[in-house]
């Protein structure tokens, strides 16, 4: 009870049964004597009186009740609240208001659905038909346009443009190669979304940053596969951590981290074990301005990580001039910060590089040549983990047959791993389509 009720509940007293009629009136000498003409009157006010201040008094401590009563209601509800849903909410994935406002208009709209839904497995994360939505965190602020980049959140998204057709010319290429390679070399497509897809909200993609869905292009280009080609799906696994750093703000690719999430979906689709980065040694090079830092000067510096593995890999890269360099790494150890900073990875791009590892967990004379262009570089140090040689060809730059150079290097398969630009891109594809020559 407050200090005020106290003080309220004193003077009642004083008044009402502390003092009878007779001190009641010598201390009140204003009252109007004709209010007081007989003891009579006076007790028949003075206990209507009484009774309204009883009645006061009565009203009070019931309010108090019920005011008291409603904070205690109020605050066991908050406890229980917080004791039933305060974990849950922390281990969800947050959900973007793009999301949340398609979920409430289809629910309006849509019938109740009685039917008991399939949970997602793992293998359904691999499968070439099966696409989850990025749930990407939304402010609801717009960033801008410079040239065909959308600077948003001190990060620079590259726009995506396609239709059914180039998404059907590029898996025709990969069929070409996969006819031509014949029954001896299993073949394999991964087609990789930008950081468009994975992090800039629809709301954009639909307005201020006009593009096109990387999820559609990517599932076009997979059906458009011949049965002699497994697509391996990485998407999923990308989407399961957009929130993670694996993309850069500053730069077109793709973290080492994203790299090793979609090397992970491919080794699970081809039946192979895992590289633990626990069992890995972490480096970073911090300072990295990626080649979108000539669009914008307000772009949030990037981070270069990479994992040295417990097992040694060699590394001969071949140059354009057809001359053999050997590192004992496949990165760079001498790599530092500023604008080259991607090119840790393998040194970057080159028509050859071959990839030699003792990992025990490789199996004995398996090879693997991996089909790229720069999206690659972060990706196939991994391979290193299963396979004891991994032959990583830039298609921009290799000047020999394809199909010739796999069978006489005792290549087991063959992995075309591509960004969805380049996928996309015609003078990339025809690049590509002159490993035939």
């Amino acid at each position: 009870m407050s200090k005020r009720n106290d003080y309220d509940y004193f003077d009642i007293d004083n008044f009402d049964d502390g003092f009878d009629s007779r001190d009641y009136r010598r201390r009140q000498p204003q009252r109007r004597q004709g209010s007081y003409n007989s003891r009579s009157s006076y007790n028949v006010s003075g206990r209507r009186r009484r009774n309204k201040r009883r009645m006061r008094n009565r009203i009070i401590i019931v309010t108090s009740g019920i005011l008291i009563l409603i904070l205690i209601i109020i605050l066991l509800s908050m406890m229980f609240k917080g004791c039933s849903g305060g974990n849950s909410s922390q281990n969800a994935p947050a959900i973007s208001t793009d999301t949340i406002a398609k979920q409430t208009a289809s629910s309006d709209t849509a019938k109740p659905d009685t039917t008991k839904k399939k949970t997602p497995t793992s293998e359904d994360d691999l499968s070439p038909t099966y696409f989850k939505t990025p749930k990407i965190d939304d402010d609801k602020t717009n960033g801008e346009m410079v040239y065909s980049v959308y600077i948003w959140k001190k990060a620079a998204f590259e726009l995506f443009g396609s239709d059914e057709q180039r998404a059907a010319n590029y898996a025709n290429t990969i069929n070409g190669f996969a006819d031509s390679f014949g029954s001896g070399i299993k073949v394999y497509d991964m087609v990789v979304p930008n950081h468009t897809e994975m992090g800039l909200p629809q709301r954009l993609k639909d307005g201020d940053a006009p593009s096109t869905s990387q999820a559609d292009n990517i599932k076009s280009v997979y059906e458009n596969l011949s049965d002699k080609v497994t697509p391996v799906n990485c998407y999923n696994y990308l989407a399961d951590h957009n929130k993670d750093y694996i993309y850069f703000n500053s730069d077109h690719h793709w973290t080492g981290l994203g790299a090793y999430y979609a090397y992970s979906a491919f080794a699970k689709r081809t039946g192979h074990s895992v590289l633990p980065l626990d069992e890995c040694t972490e480096n970073k090079i911090e300072g990295f301005t990626g080649t979108f830092t000539n669009y914008s000067d307000g772009l949030e510096t990037d981070t270069v990580h990479y994992w040295e593995f417990p097992y040694d890999v060699n590394m001969d890269i071949t140059d354009e001039n057809g001359n053999v360099n050997s590192y004992t790494s496949p990165y760079y150890q001498y790599a530092e910060a500023g604008s080259l900073t991607y090119g840790v990875f393998i040194l970057g791009d080159h028509p050859l590089t071959v990839l030699k590892s003792n990992s025990e967990n490789a199996e004995s004379g398996k090879k693997i040549a991996v089909v790229k262009e720069s999206y690659g570089n972060a990706f196939v140090p991994y391979l290193t983990y299963n396979y004891e040689e991994v032959h990583v060809i830039d298609f921009r730059y290799f000047g020999e047959n394809l199909v010739s150079y796999c069978k006489q290097n005792g290549i087991d398969e063959v992995l075309f791993l591509n960004g969805v630009m380049s996928a996309n891109t015609q003078i990339q594809l025809d690049s590509m389509s002159s490993l035939f020559d």
